[in-house]
């Protein structure tokens, strides 16, 4: 079972087009135009090992929310697609991820109840040309479109592209133990016999 999700999004901001596989390789072929995001969505699909395809184009000549906010948007709507009906998986996720200094720690409960909470030492950094503050928006507008109830908490972190990355990785890795089919699970894995 391949588990898969596609959904394309057209706005006078930013034009998408996006496929998940959740059972996958760790497959990444993406182009936002926004290099950071690009190397950011990689890890998280290598590290998640899900395949992820995203062609997007937008007004990056304005700033990078729109691009940043809508392939969240579309990756959230994408994986919510590809988990059907949410039957046997594990439901939950957690993965605390190093990287050099920085320490990350992404906790995931896949039950159509979105919510983000977000605590990280970064503030108005920047990333070559990237504004580190747009991960926050990135990951609420996932949260949001995906209905996964998403706590991200950064212990700490010197390095602004070293806690990003530890963010994304820890991201992928707990979603990707969230979303694991486990046989010992019969139906949805709620007592109140549905997610939501």
């Amino acid at each position: 079972m391949l588990r898969e999700g596609q959904v394309e999004r057209t706005t006078k901001e930013t034009r998408i087009k996006l496929s998940l596989r959740l059972s996958g390789e760790g497959t990444g072929k993406i182009s936002t135009g926004v290099p950071f995001l690009d190397h950011m969505l990689t890890l998280f699909s290598r590290h998640g090992l899900f395949d992820l395809t995203i062609a997007a184009k937008g007004d990056v000549e304005v700033d990078f929310h729109h691009v940043v906010e809508d392939v969240g948007i579309c990756l959230g709507e994408a994986f919510r697609r590809a988990l059907g009906d949410m039957k046997g998986i594990r439901r939950y996720g957690h993965a605390v991820v190093p990287m050099i200094e920085a320490l990350a720690a992404v906790t995931v409960d896949v039950s159509a109840r979105p919510h983000l909470v977000y605590n990280s030492p970064l503030g108005n950094e920047k990333v070559g040309t990237f504004d580190v503050e747009l991960v926050e928006e990135f990951l609420r507008a996932f949260a949001q479109s995906s209905g996964v109830c998403l706590h991200v908490n950064v212990a700490y972190g010197s390095n602004a592209h070293h806690t990003v990355e530890a963010v994304f990785k820890a991201l992928g890795r707990a979603l990707s133990t969230a979303v694991e089919l486990d046989p010992r699970v019969k139906g949805v894995p709620s007592t109140k016999g549905v997610l939501g």
